[in-house]
């Protein structure tokens, strides 16, 4: 079983979520499952099966969850000390070739969102970077050609999610 590392608030809101699910919408879906039974035929009961359909989907989303859940290895990133990067560190890299300079920073699987600049901590990218100080190079080989990247800064900027 390999732990996922995730920030708190990531953690806390997929635990809420799971317990929403556990407590609240089993119940809820179970009332219009025993309510769409009591029309009748169930062959022709759209309500029926919308709901079984849906109580599906939920049982899969709590199955889910309580993987992610339990794998989770919650970091505070704030106490780490960045001198190398590692999780919750945010990194500027230039590009050797183009000197287009771009900015990420390492989070878990499921806070990542590269459009933002936050990247899996499973991400090849991630991984080339894990270790690295200020000064150092990387090369990688990513679906757009093999770059390489001179690392600027290291350092931890609280991050923010939606």
């Amino acid at each position: 079983m390999q732990k996922e590392p995730m920030l708190k608030v990531t953690y806390n809101k997929l635990s809420e979520e799971l317990e929403q699910l556990k407590s609240v919408e089993r119940g809820i879906i179970a009332q219009v499952i025993d309510e769409a039974r009591a029309q009748g035929d169930l062959k022709e009961n759209v309500e029926y099966h919308a709901a079984k359909e849906k109580q599906g989907l939920m049982e899969a989303r709590i199955a889910e969850l309580t993987d992610v859940v339990g794998r989770a290895q919650v970091v505070d990133p704030s106490t780490l000390a960045h001198v190398r990067v590692s999780f919750g560190s945010t990194i500027q890299l230039t590009d050797q070739n183009t000197d287009e300079e771009v900015c990420y920073t390492i989070v878990g699987g499921k806070e990542s969102n590269p459009s933002k600049g936050l990247i899996s901590i499973q991400s090849p990218m991630a991984r080339a970077l894990i270790g690295k100080e200020e000064g150092d190079e990387v090369s990688l080989t990513l679906p757009s050609g093999k770059r390489t990247y001179d690392i600027e800064e290291v350092s931890y900027v609280e991050i923010v999610l939606d």
